[in-house]
């Protein structure tokens, strides 16, 4: 009950901090405070480096889904 909430929870912003935590075997609150430390030490810049992630992990769900008729979207 509790990791399907968590994971459910975690999920909320694109999900890019909980997938790279899972592909690192880390937790996505280490991720997180990484993204947030980082953006301010350096103004800004791996929100940039989020984005294009935000980017990758949807066209991986896109290709990695499957699709049971030609039709579905």
């Amino acid at each position: 009950m509790y990791s399907w909430f968590r994971n459910t929870v975690e999920k909320q912003a694109f999900g890019v901090c909980s997938d790279l935590a899972d592909f690192l075997n880390m937790r996505a609150s280490s991720v997180r405070l990484f993204f947030i430390y980082s953006s301010f030490l350096t103004l800004g810049s791996p929100l940039l480096v989020y984005l294009i992630m935000i980017f990758v992990f949807r066209l991986k769900n896109l290709v990695n889904s499957k699709r049971t008729s030609v039709f579905d979207f």
